[in-house]
């Protein structure tokens, strides 16, 4: 239920905002842009739109508070909570005889993490006594209605139908008050309705998340502060990327360059290519430990293959009249290599490694699940063990910042130092 209200509401946003922006904010773009027709290879004829961005973030945060009571947006923005307060039912009991007998169950539904005074309901006068007990929200009791009952289960009693509908064999019944369902000994299990809300130890609020960001930056986590932690993770990464990009950009070219080479190495790469690194971790582990070299080896395996097929695409892209052009012009082989090869392949280079970067950032926080003492993943892995939710999106959060900084970098420096993309 709570998947489907999320997408619905999500697919509702994103349509809305579609037609307002392009109805009241988007004005008529005269420039050459606006003019162009997309085609293959030309990104510059479609820019990402500002304002969906914008709502784009807006929408996943309000979802996020929405369906987790956050204080941060007004009540009537939260979807409906699991209900406190007391609920009441009524149960039919039916003696070993086949006589019946009425009696009402309150139950007192208190917050989470609180504590509640246990209600108190005169017992009637029938042989079937009225009960009351106490559960916290979003969770569910066992009634054992016969504790005070004149008859008992041990003595055939049993509950035929509960506000005058019969229970089902299997299943649970639902009523106003919430869902009952008999239980294999014949007591009743209570659960009181659970709204749309999650509860804090499946998704906390967006603040509690800011307040552990708070409190690990100035306390730590686990003998390290919140900074060492990423601070490690990044370093592995950028160790590891350098040498797989060191390596892999020349065996690029040189496979592009060369049959022999291309002939030589081409099943290698292509052999790798489509295996996981994380498939690798356990040979990591056996052959290089489980300390930083054995890490990095990983990481510069991850890369390494990414970046030979970036190098081997562009080489094979570079279009053969600039080559002849070049060789009309007197060009030696290394003039070649020097001012069209290499300036016509680092397009491709750069978006090799922007999807280098992205598995090498994913491999090491997944590396650092398996065996280490200080980096994201290992925060993330050992909150997870006791249910330190908040602590786990605090470090998925923190972990696609710096994946997206990353990958806002790459693109600043390939607009830098390769002007020259998509213009032919």
């Amino acid at each position: 239920m709570i998947p489907l209200s999320l997408l619905l509401f999500y697919i509702a946003v994103f349509t809305g905002g579609f037609f307002i922006v392009k109805r009241f904010f988007a004005g008529p773009k005269n420039d050459f842009t606006a003019l162009k027709t997309v085609t293959f290879g030309d990104e510059s004829a479609v820019v990402p739109a500002r304002s969906a961005s914008v709502i784009s973030i807006v929408t996943l945060f309000v979802m996020w508070g929405a369906f987790t009571g956050s204080n941060l947006l007004p009540s009537f923005l939260h979807v409906s909570g699991p209900f406190i307060g007391d609920a009441r039912f009524t149960y039919t009991l039916e003696s070993p005889d086949g006589t019946r007998d009425d009696a009402d169950v309150l139950v007192r539904v208190f917050p989470f993490g609180t504590e509640v005074e246990e209600p108190t309901i005169e017992p009637g006068s029938g042989f079937a006594k009225n009960d009351a007990v106490s559960v916290s929200q979003g969770r569910s009791v066992t009634i054992l209605f016969d504790k005070n009952d004149a008859v008992t289960r041990k003595e055939g009693a049993r509950i035929v139908a509960v506000d005058g509908k019969p229970i089902p064999a299997e299943g649970p019944l639902e009523i106003d008050a919430g869902s009952i369902t008999m239980t294999g000994k014949g007591a009743l299990r209570f659960a009181p309705p659970l709204g749309l809300q999650m509860e804090p130890i499946w998704l906390p609020p967006p603040e509690y998340v800011v307040t552990r960001v708070m409190e690990t930056a100035q306390d730590g986590f686990r003998n390290f502060t919140l900074w060492e932690h990423l601070g490690y993770s990044l370093f592995r990464v950028i160790v590891g990327f350098a040498l797989g990009a060191l390596v892999g950009i020349p065996l690029g070219y040189a496979m592009g360059l060369s049959n022999w080479f291309r002939g030589w190495f081409d099943p290698i790469v292509e052999f790798m290519r489509p295996i996981p690194p994380l498939a690798l971790i356990p040979l990591i582990i056996i052959w290089f430990g489980i300390g930083e070299k054995g890490k990095i080896i990983l990481l510069f395996l991850a890369s390494l293959w990414i970046m030979a097929i970036a190098a081997r695409a562009g080489v094979s892209g570079v279009r053969i009249s600039k080559v002849y052009a070049a060789y009309s012009l007197g060009a030696s082989k290394w003039q070649i290599l020097r001012h069209v090869i290499i300036p016509n392949s680092l397009p491709d280079i750069f978006t090799g490694a922007r999807v280098a970067m992205g598995v090498c950032w994913g491999t090491v926080v997944a590396s650092e699940l398996v065996a280490a003492e200080v980096g994201a993943g290992m925060m993330i892995i050992v909150a997870s063990k006791f249910q330190q939710t908040d602590i786990v999106i605090m470090g998925i959060i923190l972990i696609g910042i710096i994946g997206f900084g990353i990958d806002v970098l790459m693109r600043w420096a390939e607009r830098v130092l390769v002007p020259w993309k998509g213009k032919g």
